[in-house]
């Protein structure tokens, strides 16, 4: 039984925590961005993390990306190659959501 009424009876909800592949910190879930590789071997960013695949976790931060990209954590968590224009566009998208918030 409860004391103290229902308030204190709900179970606590945990919130799901991810580690960012270019600062190696563990953040929320839902503070991250989802990069994503689909099924089809495409890399992409993943604003919504709903896409279908493999994915790994960066912070919403250039810098990180380009930790992740020196330290090639992305193509270690994808077991595959993955070219510069790849790297270069993701960001760009970056660069153009931090402009946006």
């Amino acid at each position: 039984m409860c004391k103290g009424g229902l308030s204190e009876c709900r179970k606590v909800k945990k919130i799901p925590q991810r580690q960012c592949v270019g600062c190696r910190e563990m953040k929320d879930k839902k503070s991250l961005l989802r990069v994503v590789k689909s099924p089809e071997g495409v890399v992409s960013l993943d604003f919504v993390g709903k896409k279908p695949g493999r994915g790994a976790y960066v912070c919403h931060d250039v810098e990180c990306l380009k930790k992740a990209r020196k330290s090639k954590a992305l193509e270690r968590a994808f077991s595959t190659a993955i070219p510069p224009e790849v790297y270069d566009a993701m960001e760009a998208e970056l660069e153009g959501q931090n402009g946006q918030e």
